[in-house]
């Protein structure tokens, strides 16, 4: 009878330790992972800004936005952001997507908008905007990656 409760006990306590060990290195959805099984903070992101371009625009005209988020290493593209200033005085007059947590498994993410460069978005004419594009991992600043043209709008 007190071997049993010697080996009930053992056994009590191997299950705790293993049930603790278990629950320590369990995957955290807060902590720097792929959720693809592979734990990594390395997703080599780059931008690619396909249009507009640097050329000038005129007040009225509608401008195409194709941005492309590419993970040269095929990981998620987790976090983007396109967003359009003002150089001058740093206003915002767009900014997309919604909800920048866009978790594009395939490695390549691609943004397509059209933005109408008028007065109603809160474009001026005769100034310099600048179109800033940014992906990033699961937290802010990790591997983040920014890229940016300018562009005037003249009348």
């Amino acid at each position: 009878m007190v071997m049993k409760s010697y080996a009930m006990k053992n056994t009590f306590y191997f299950t705790l330790i293993l049930l603790i060990g278990i629950f320590i290195s369990a995957c955290d959805l807060d902590e720097d992972h792929d959720h693809n099984g592979s734990e990594t903070t390395e997703f080599n992101y780059r931008i690619s800004i396909n249009s507009p371009s640097v050329e000038t625009k005129n007040l009225m005209d509608t401008i195409h936005l194709h941005v492309d988020f590419i993970s040269d290493l095929s990981a998620p593209v987790h976090h983007v952001n396109i967003r359009i200033y003002s150089k001058s005085t740093g206003d915002e007059v767009y900014n997309a997507p919604g909800e920048a947590h866009v978790h594009e498994q395939s490695g390549t993410y691609s943004w397509h908008d059209d933005f109408g460069l008028t007065q109603e978005n809160g474009i001026m004419q005769n100034t310099d905007y600048v179109l800033e594009a940014k992906v990033w991992g699961h937290t802010e600043g990790l591997e983040e990656v920014t890229e940016s043209i300018e562009f005037n709008v003249a009348q």
